[in-house]
C-alpha cells in the first residue's frame, strides 16, 4: 500500500510531470492538453481546500489527489476531488487507496457527501473502481467530453453518501 499524506511544495517536481502526461493525453480530464504549469498548478494545488500525494515506501511519488468543496455555501457539504497515477504505477491499487483515504478525510474535514462531476464514459477502468468502491452513476451528460483521439463522448456525474 502507498503512503499518503499532505503535499509538500517540494512534491511540484515530481508532481507536475504526472499530471501534464495526463492532461496532455486528453482522455480523462477537461484539462486543456496545452494547460501551462501555472495553471494547473493553481487548479490543482492552490485552490483545493488540501492536496494530497501516494507515496511508494522509498518516497517516490506514484499518484496524486485533491479535495475541495464541489459548490461553494449550501452545497459546500458535498466535496469533489480528483485523482492522478503516474503511468508506471498503475493497476497497483494507487486510486483505490487514494479514494478510500479521501472519503475519511472529507469526513473529517465534515464533507457528508462526495461528487465526481465529469467522469468521462469511455474510461471505463476509473468507473468499475468508483462503482466498486461505492459510487453511483446520477447522470449522464451527451457529448460532453471532446475526446483527443474518439471525439464527442458522454461525461458522467457519480455520487456517494459519506455521512447518512
Amino acid at each position: 500500500m502507498p503512503l499518503l499524506r499532505p503535499y509538500q511544495e517540494t512534491d511540484w517536481p515530481s508532481v507536475w510531470p504526472i499530471l501534464h502526461t495526463t492532461f496532455l493525453a486528453g482522455d480523462t480530464y477537461s484539462f486543456a492538453p496545452d494547460s501551462t504549469e501555472d495553471e494547473i498548478h493553481k487548479v490543482w494545488i492552490e485552490l483545493p481546500t488540501a492536496t494530497f500525494v501516494a507515496c511508494s515506501p522509498e518516497g517516490r511519488i506514484l499518484g496524486t489527489y485533491f479535495i475541495k468543496p464541489n459548490q461553494p455555501g449550501l452545497g459546500s457539504h458535498v466535496c469533489n476531488c480528483g485523482y492522478v497515477v503516474g503511468a508506471e504505477a498503475q493497476g497497483q491499487g494507487i486510486a483505490s487507496a487514494m479514494c478510500e483515504h479521501s472519503q475519511a478525510e472529507a469526513v473529517s474535514m465534515g464533507f457528508r457527501a462526495m461528487q465526481f462531476n465529469f467522469v468521462v464514459a469511455t474510461n471505463e477502468r476509473a468507473i468499475r473502481l468508483w462503482q466498486r468502491l461505492g459510487f453511483a452513476v446520477v447522470g449522464r451528460l451527451p457529448g460532453a467530453f471532446r475526446h483527443q483521439q474518439l471525439g464527442f463522448v458522454d461525461a458522467l456525474v457519480m455520487f456517494k453518501q459519506l455521512v447518512p
